[in-house]
């Protein structure tokens, strides 16, 4: 070749660096492959997040329900289990979504761990 290398050395050196490139990469959880082999897709994802939200409400006007037939409270025991079971939707979301952590985890904050640094 021009600059001396042989065609062995280059092919080598190739190999090495997709070797190197290899173990360097890490695989994203958004990868196609992962998404259908763990069935984690953006469609699964949602049904998920959406069941989710959508379990805190009814288990909540449940609850608010069964209480207002046996305290004879109608309609305050629905109204304010409704709004908690509300708020229970939106934190299970969040938890699912990885942006809140479990209550009571002694998990100190590494840097970069906040989703809303990531840029």
């Amino acid at each position: 070749m021009a600059d001396g290398q042989e065609p062995d050395d280059l092919d080598g050196r190739r190999r090495k660096l997709e070797a190197a490139l290899a173990a360097r990469r890490t695989k994203e959880p958004g990868d196609a492959e992962d998404a259908k082999a763990n069935g984690t897709g953006g469609f699964g994802n949602a049904l998920r997040l959406s069941s989710e939200f959508i379990a805190g409400i009814v288990v909540g006007a449940a609850l608010g329900w069964f209480i207002d037939r046996l305290a004879g409270t109608s309609p305050w025991g629905l109204i304010v289990f409704l709004l908690l079971g509300f708020g229970a939707g939106i934190l299970n979301v969040l938890r699912a979504a990885g942006l809140v952590a479990d209550f009571g985890s002694q998990s100190p904050k590494k840097d970069g761990d906040d989703p809303r640094e990531r840029r």
